[in-house]
């Protein structure tokens, strides 16, 4: 078997499908949480990382030894480094800003290296200078599977995700109701709305893992059904509540996801929302 095929078999394993844990949002909708901490990464980020190598192997991008190369300072570098490790390939990110031990060991203890530069938009440039291929998970669309699974489980009136890259909602709005969270300094709430593809704030998200400063190319606003501003306190307590239900740490980011399904919640007067929610890596 050639290391091609030996690779995309390995990425096509099947995996456990994560949990719908129910949140107790105590009115006639029915709040279930999509648990993908489950995943062996601990982030919702698992699911594209995986998507990315399978495409980047597919298209003969990476092959074996290939350094594999990434733009990023959140747990998309853990999912990327932990596929790089299982495919043995190099792995290198780029971060933004002053070197932090705590983002370094998530991902240099799966054998990936981290280089950190400023200023923060510098490290774009800075991974296409280095030798290999650069997974560009903002300027690349890769499927994944989170669809299939959730409506291979239930029959969701809305479905609720942050958005960073655009990939997850993209992949949902082809195939149910799809509504974005959407933190302060985000991008995306007054792009959908004004239906500006193009439209950016020059700010970054507080919330980590989603909302960006422009509208990313792998946003979908026309397969996206409603987007939804969430003030960052209300993410981060939310997110204080999630852990309390589930037992186990999550990122603000879930919070984000909830409260905007709870505001969706609000408006029905029965039914069955899904907001995807995930865990911190470094709690696993």
């Amino acid at each position: 078997m050639s290391w091609k095929a030996w690779a995309l078999a390995l990425l096509e394993e099947q995996e456990e499908p994560t949990p719908l844990v129910e949140f107790p949002a105590g009115g006639p909708v029915t709040v279930l949480m999509k648990d993908e901490s489950a995943h062996p990464t601990g982030t919702m980020r698992h699911r594209h990382a995986r998507a990315l190598f399978r495409q980047a192997i597919a298209e003969g991008l990476v092959t074996e030894g290939t350094t594999v190369v990434e733009a990023t300072g959140g747990n998309a570098a853990v999912a990327q480094a932990w596929f790089a490790r299982r495919l043995g390939l190099p792995y290198v990110v780029v971060m933004p800003g002053q070197r932090s031990e705590e983002r370094a060991r998530r991902v240099e203890e799966l054998g990936g290296e981290c280089r950190f530069v400023t200023p923060p938009l510098a490290i774009y440039e800075a991974a296409r200078e280095i030798e290999g291929h650069f997974l560009d998970q903002f300027g690349r669309a890769a499927e994944h599977d989170l669809a299939d699974e959730l409506l291979a489980q239930v029959e969701p009136d809305w479905v609720v995700v942050g958005a960073n890259t655009g990939a997850t909602s993209a992949t949902l709005g082809r195939r149910t109701r799809v509504a974005v969270a959407d933190p302060e300094n985000s991008a995306y709430f007054p792009g959908w709305t004004l239906d500006a593809a193009d439209y950016a704030t020059g700010m970054p998200s507080r919330i980590e893992g989603i909302g960006r400063p422009r509208v990313e190319p792998g946003f979908r606003g026309e397969l996206v059904d409603r987007v939804i501003p969430v003030p960052d306190e209300e993410s981060r307590a939310a997110a204080r509540t999630i852990a309390e239900v589930t037992g186990h740490p999550v990122g603000d980011a879930s919070g984000t996801a909830l409260v905007a399904g709870l505001r969706l919640a609000e408006r029905m007067k029965g039914g069955l929302i899904v907001t995807v929610i995930g865990g911190i890596p470094a709690s696993r």
